[in-house]
């Protein structure tokens, strides 16, 4: 059986979107009893599949109201990706036909989140997120293993999904693939200050997923926390958050204290007709 799904990434961090009312006509099968975590194995596999860091399941539930599944590259579930839900706002609103700007409530496995579309460009939106409160979480399990030194700014943070952020003086020079394999169970960031006294700069190995071009929810904990350490002046609100993707925004304390903001982009790439076995 063949369904269809679209191709997003937002600054590299890329996604199939699968909406499941489409999926349910075209098949007449019920999405609810599919095995999603083999299909992401499959579908988002670089060497045999399309590809992807993830896929997304959109679903309907009222006007403007989505819902939205994911699974990582592995097949596991993940609670929330802030560049995951920018790809799936593009996804509903170029299903929808529209061409100015509008609001989505999207519920994840994190809780609701308010979501603004606009158009920059015929394949591209500007997306701006309520990401919900930043919480501080316990070290995971293992995290003395990564041999981090005890004099380096560390920060576990929730942003609906666990971060473990931690300040070096050189992204580059970090062995990243080494250390997040060691904590596999948590997003883990690298953050170091600048180049501009308003940005930080940050690379990030993903649960589920690897190393990552970007990572909109790495971007929230790796910002919130650059501005507790004092990595950007205190007075600045709105920080520049460098990735090898490109550079996101988050926007402390907005759209209400205790929250971030994260702004960025969400490019269409591509459409595919993919084999499903029912």
């Amino acid at each position: 059986m063949q369904v269809v799904v679209t191709k997003h990434h937002g600054l590299g961090n890329d996604f199939l979107v699968l909406e499941t009312a489409q999926f349910l006509a075209d098949t007449g099968f019920d999405p609810a009893k599919i095995n999603w975590p083999s299909i992401a194995r499959e579908w988002c596999n670089r060497q045999d599949g399309i590809g992807a860091d993830g896929l997304l399941l959109l679903s309907r539930r009222g006007d403007f109201k989505l819902g939205m599944q994911l699974y990582n590259q592995d097949g596991s579930r993940a609670e929330m990706s802030g560049n995951g839900i920018r790809c799936l706002a593009q996804a509903a609103f170029n299903l929808d036909g529209f061409d100015e700007p509008v609001t989505y409530m999207v519920t994840t496995d994190a809780g609701e989140r308010a979501v603004d579309v606009q158009v920059t460009s015929v394949d591209e939106v500007n997306v701006s997120v309520d990401m919900g409160p930043i919480e501080i979480i316990s070290e995971p399990d293992n995290w003395a293993s990564i041999g981090s030194d005890p004099n380096r700014p560390v920060m576990h943070l929730s942003v609906g999904n666990p971060h473990s952020v931690v300040g070096v003086e050189d992204v580059a020079l970090v062995n990243l693939l080494e250390i997040g394999l060691k904590v596999p169970q948590v997003n883990l960031e690298i953050v170091e200050a600048g180049p501009e006294n308003n940005a930080i700069t940050m690379r990030v190995h993903e649960r589920g997923a690897g190393i990552t071009q970007a990572c909109g929810t790495g971007a929230v904990a790796s910002a919130w926390a650059a501005s507790k350490w004092g990595l950007v002046p205190g007075s600045v609100r709105e920080i520049i958050v460098h990735q090898p993707g490109g550079d996101s925004i988050a926007r402390l304390n907005h759209p209400k204290l205790g929250h971030v903001t994260l702004i960025g982009p969400a490019h269409f790439s591509s459409r595919h007709n993919l084999e499903i076995a029912l």
